[in-house]
């Protein structure tokens, strides 16, 4: 299983939210290069970016960050947060992400999911962040009626390379991943599943190789390495180095190893 670090970007700095609050949250850095040097250096296999702004203003904000980022690792990125259209994910191919992560768009335009996931093949992913079972839109700041597992399978049959499902009361809480909504979703669905939310020490990442088999193949860590209770070079020993098991042969190059 792929143990992912999150670096989310608010105003150019790195932070953490409380089950998605913006008014509530926690600064742990002003340099996210930074940051992103230091969990390719501890082995992270990618690394996971959310344009906290962009998610609410609905367009990338934090371009510059992005980039330098890119430009400072040699591990495949991967970007959400106010992806909408396809000039912004062609934008953020061009500077050198690896993978996109569409969330609103994919409730209020389906449509567009599949066109990217067939221009972008494998590149394509869509996150679903569930609260109470139904998806969060627009920066986790409005609730839809759509469901969560409804919406997932839904994006599969339309080509999405991977669901990231978060639980949103779990998130930025230490409080544990939310695994029977991860066991009842990998269930309903063949895409594979990057579990996000909830993560506090080493002991919830070795529960969540028990769902492993059902198909998440990967997991999102934030606030836990933040604040020290998981070491992220001992994680991945732990669970298992990342593979890039869900990049087609045919994008891998020298540079994503």
């Amino acid at each position: 299983m792929d143990v992912i670090p999150a670096i989310d970007l608010l105003g150019g700095r790195c932070v953490r939210l409380f089950q998605g609050d913006y008014d509530q949250s926690q600064v742990f850095g002003d340099d996210p290069v930074a940051v992103a040097r230091r969990w390719a250096e501890q082995g992270a296999s990618r690394i996971h970016l959310v344009d906290l702004d962009g998610a609410k203003a609905g367009k990338p904000e934090n371009w510059q960050a992005i980039t330098e980022i890119v430009q400072a690792v040699d591990v495949p990125v991967q970007v959400g947060g106010g992806l909408r259209d396809r000039n912004r994910v062609a934008e953020l191919f061009e500077l050198g992400v690896q993978y996109a992560i569409l969330g609103t768009v994919a409730v209020e335009n389906p449509d567009v999911v599949g066109e990217l996931s067939a221009e972008f093949p494998g590149r394509i992913f869509v996150g679903i962040d569930a609260r109470d079972g139904k998806v969060a839109t627009r920066g986790w700041l409005e609730t839809s009626s759509v469901m969560a597992d409804d919406l997932a399978r839904r994006m599969g049959d339309l080509g999405a390379a991977a669901i990231i499902y978060t639980d949103i009361k779990r998130d930025g809480t230490l409080k544990g991943p939310n695994l029977d909504a991860l066991r009842d979703l990998a269930g309903k669905i063949d895409t594979p599943i990057i579990a996000s939310g909830g993560v506090s020490s080493t002991s919830d990442l070795l529960s969540l190789l028990g769902v492993a088999p059902l198909g998440v193949s990967g997991v999102i860590v934030g606030k836990a390495l933040y604040t020290g209770n998981v070491d992220l070079s001992e994680a991945i020993k732990a669970i298992g180095p990342g593979r890039l098991q869900d990049v087609p042969p045919n994008l891998q190059s020298t540079r994503w190893g």
